[in-house]
């Protein structure tokens, strides 16, 4: 490595030598520096001592809260040179930039598919292949259809779907489920809890699945990706309607 300062080769150089030097009491991470160690400690704390002075919230790292105050002054630093777009941040231009060059760098290690964002390929794999990966065990096939399972249990769940069958019943109403899980989640819709909260804004939500969406809205994050053409979209059903411009596909209404 080459470096522009004499005493850069000096701190570079402490990242291996003692790169455990500051060990944190509540995980088994380690740090070169102190201040990194102070910064993670964040993390335990839940310390956010970086405020926007334009609203209320509030950041555990100086650099989130700078990259958040672009939202209130517009201020977009990272243009694309091939066309006139600009974005906040650089992993958002980069992103961006495939749609001009066609590279899709991440490629599916079960078959031969290549996408350009990451949430693509991660889409894809518990899509096509989650089921599938059974790590070296004999996988377990449904007799009903073509799904294939990496252990038992999952199986005995999947034949629900065939049989019907819903052992898991509401106390509080006439429902029921086909697992303890969905019946959990159920549950919230009568006692109005939201445990997963969002740390970027005050809504809270019912499943963890929906704050993931959510989270996409703060990072500008993007992972369903047209096949027809450039635009991508945060929520799945975004780009399932989107996909109607191209086949042709109308909703039909009912009548009451």
């Amino acid at each position: 490595m080459a470096f522009k300062r004499t005493s850069d080769p000096t701190k570079h150089m402490k990242i291996h030598i003692e790169e455990n030097q500051y060990q944190c009491s509540q995980c088994d991470k380690g740090f070169p520096y102190k201040s990194y160690l102070e910064t993670h400690m964040r993390i335990h704390t839940g310390d956010k001592p970086y405020v926007c002075s334009q609203c209320d919230k509030d950041f555990s790292r100086k650099k989130h809260l700078e990259l958040h105050m672009r939202i209130h002054t517009g201020e977009k630093p990272y243009q694309c040179s091939q066309c006139d777009k600009g974005f906040t941040d650089n992993s958002n231009l980069t992103k961006h930039l495939r749609t001009h060059t066609g590279e899709k760098p991440y490629q599916c290690n079960q078959c031969e598919k290549t996408f350009k964002i990451v949430g693509s390929l991660t889409h894809h794999m518990r899509l096509h292949h989650g089921k599938m990966i059974h790590k070296g065990k004999e996988p377990y096939q449904c007799s009903h259809c073509d799904n294939i399972f990496a252990g038992k249990n999952n199986l005995t769940i999947h034949m629900r779907i065939h049989t019907g069958e819903r052992p898991y019943p509401c106390s509080q109403c006439d429902k029921a489920f086909a697992t303890k899980t969905t019946l959990n989640i159920h549950m919230r819709v009568h006692t109005g809890e939201k445990p997963y909260k969002c740390n970027q804004c005050n809504m809270a939500f019912k499943r963890n699945q929906s704050l993931t969406n959510h989270k996409k809205i703060h990072i500008g994050e993007k992972p369903y990706q047209c096949s027809q053409c450039d635009k991508a979209f945060s929520q799945n059903y975004h780009l399932e309607s989107h996909m109607r411009i191209h086949t042709g596909e109308t909703i039909a209404v009912q009548s009451v």
